[in-house]
């Protein structure tokens, strides 16, 4: 799923329409959690949202929208609960009672990006202290509709986003708008809060932990490493960036379980190089970690949310590894005790946050792709830098929000740089792609323009080759470039230990409904160098191709190889491929 920011948000140009639910404070007092009461605290202010957005496939009336949204709230008790300022000037929560309002059109202005009237209804509608702090809009076109729901940080996190559009989409299912759907409830938010309450303090030695790890910061949360700049509030740049495509992050993942560790620890330990390198301290960030501590929580709406904080100095991938875990245990207590000795957690300017979230690994699913979803961050000034990173069926993606000066450019980006550099080289080197044959170690990557007359030269190199082959190398290369740029497509070159190119092959994922829509792996052009032959080479391009489908989802592999090719039909059949099917050809 993209990470984006409402400037960088792609929508649609349409009308712009907001639902205004009814809404009635009860007197009917909630707990507020630590996290609640610190971002509360800070003042009804824009920008103190998250949101969602998502495209769905076909028209839908309003009528009918705004039924399944007064479902979801119905089944979510955080969205049905709003804050107010006490009388000794904290924060109060109580039960809001949520019934039927009215659409309204947020005209777009002359000249006004669509982007900015969407941040204009977010920043008056889902703050602090609105009643409630969450908005349904719809951006209608003359295809589809593009839902965005925003809601204060307060009663949301990444997660819970996930579970409002699937939620979302199931009562769509169940309306056609003309009474509001039931949803089964699910334990609110307000549960949580009391539950972490009555558990046991931290022990001395996790207090203790802390102590030591804010010491190491000067008493305060940990701050970037280098400079950013003045240390106020400033006008925000956010980096979105594309780190691994699915390709590099099954890369990256295989060498995190080469080294016995998981790909968050192998992220960590490439931070932690870069901040050594470039700043010659320690990793020391802010770590949310999500406190769904049991499936109870999986489907409900909250912040679920607890800043931890993690300290790296080694980049050995096992003793990140190790750093994680400790992170994890740091922020599994109550943390209102811990920071007693600060006077609450110690905030200053240039906090530096790193968040992880594989989507992966959560229990809550949605066609992220077909939806088009997006998780989208307001706009802010920022003393801080606060980075995000998401992994998901497309590959590994970060976001990251820094005060937009000339320092906080040239060291947060050069930082960002290096560990792109480091991340990318990681998946390029990664024990995934080497295939060892004895003594013998050859590499699988991805084919570049430049290994065009090599693959030419191996697909040429037989009887059949060479008649259909030719010699027009500027052709290949075009070809090449809407091969490369099909993601579909995996153009595989093996080197050997002297960086030869001595093997081919074409992989390709086909989606389709057969076979219940299994997705297939298409494997062609398999070519090894005669002097490489008979080895064991092809074998292990073929196990290495496996990997590759089905790391892509793929539930059956296919080869092709013309027929008179009998020692190729052998061994695909040693490989366990049957001839099940007769292929046929024609000229177009």
């Amino acid at each position: 799923m993209r990470l984006s920011n409402v400037a960088h948000l792609r929508l649609p140009f349409g009308r712009l329409l907001g639902y205004d639910v009814t809404a009635r404070r009860t007197d009917r007092p909630l707990p507020v959690s630590f996290d609640q009461q610190r971002h509360v605290s800070a003042g009804e202010r824009p920008g103190s949202w998250m949101a969602i957005c998502f495209t769905l496939p076909a028209p839908v009336a309003r009528q009918r929208l705004s039924a399944a949204w007064l479902a979801v709230v119905a089944r979510h008790g955080t969205l049905r609960s709003g804050f107010s300022v006490g009388p000794d000037g904290q924060p109060l929560l109580e039960e809001i009672e949520v019934t039927p309002g009215e659409w309204v059109e947020h005209p777009i202005a002359t000249g006004q990006a669509v982007n900015d009237a969407v941040r204009d209804v977010l920043d008056a509608s889902c703050t602090p202290f609105a009643t409630p702090s969450h908005r349904l809009c719809v951006l209608e076109t003359a295809t589809a509709p593009t839902v965005i729901i925003g809601a204060d940080h307060a009663h949301v996190d990444m997660w819970s986003m996930l579970v409002v559009i699937r939620d979302l989409l199931a009562a769509l299912e169940l309306t056609d708008g003309d009474e509001v759907p039931e949803l089964t409830l699910v334990p609110p938010f307000a549960e949580h809060t009391t539950a972490l309450r009555h558990r046991d303090p931290a022990p001395e030695h996790v207090q203790r932990r802390w102590a030591e790890v804010l010491a190491a910061s000067g008493d305060v949360m940990p701050r970037f490493p280098l400079p950013l700049g003045e240390p106020v509030p400033q006008a925000e740049r956010v980096e979105v960036r594309d780190v691994l495509d699915v390709d590099g992050s099954a890369a990256l993942a295989a060498q995190a379980r080469g080294d016995g560790v998981s790909t968050l620890a192998t992220v960590v330990a490439a931070m932690t190089a870069v901040t050594r390198n470039l700043a010659d301290v320690p990793l020391r960030a802010v770590f949310p970690v999500h406190s769904r501590y049991d499936a109870t929580w999986h489907d409900s709406v909250g912040w679920f949310i607890a800043n931890s904080v993690l300290e790296s100095a080694d980049p050995d991938p096992s003793a990140c590894a190790d750093a994680v875990k400790e992170a994890v245990q740091l922020g599994s207590w109550p943390l209102a005790e811990v920071f007693v000795p600060w006077g609450g957690m110690p905030e200053a300017p240039g906090m530096f946050a790193v968040s992880w979230l594989d989507l992966r690994r959560l229990p809550v699913r949605v066609d992220a792709a077909g939806l088009d979803a997006q998780y989208v961050g307001a706009s802010i000034r920022s003393d801080g830098v606060m980075l995000w990173f998401i992994i998901d069926e497309t590959g590994l993606h970060l976001r990251c929000r820094y005060p937009d000066t000339d320092e906080a450019r040239r060291h947060v980006g050069g930082w960002l740089d290096a560990l792109v550099h480091d991340l990318r080289t990681r998946a390029t080197e990664s024990v995934g792609g080497v295939l060892e044959l004895g003594e013998r170690r050859f590499r699988v990557r991805r084919a570049v323009r430049g290994d065009v007359a090599a693959i030419v030269a191996l697909l040429a190199d037989d009887e059949l080759g060479a008649a259909r082959e030719g010699d027009d190398i500027a052709h290949y290369e075009r070809v090449f470039d809407a091969v490369d740029r099909d993601s579909a497509q995996y153009l595989a070159v093996v080197r050997d230990e002297r960086d030869r190119v001595v093997a081919t092959m074409q992989l390709s994922i086909i989606l389709g409904l057969s076979r219940h829509g299994a997705t297939r792996l298409q494997v062609e052009g398999v070519r090894v160098a005669s002097g490489e032959r008979s080895a064991g080479l092809g074998t292990a391009m073929l196990e290495w191709a496996h990997e590759h489908g089905r790391a892509h989802g793929a539930a059956l592999s296919q080869v092709t190889t013309d027929r008179v090719r009998t020692r190729a039909h052998a061994f695909y059949e040693h490989l366990g491929y049957e001839a099940s099917h007769l292929g046929l050809k024609r000229p177009l």
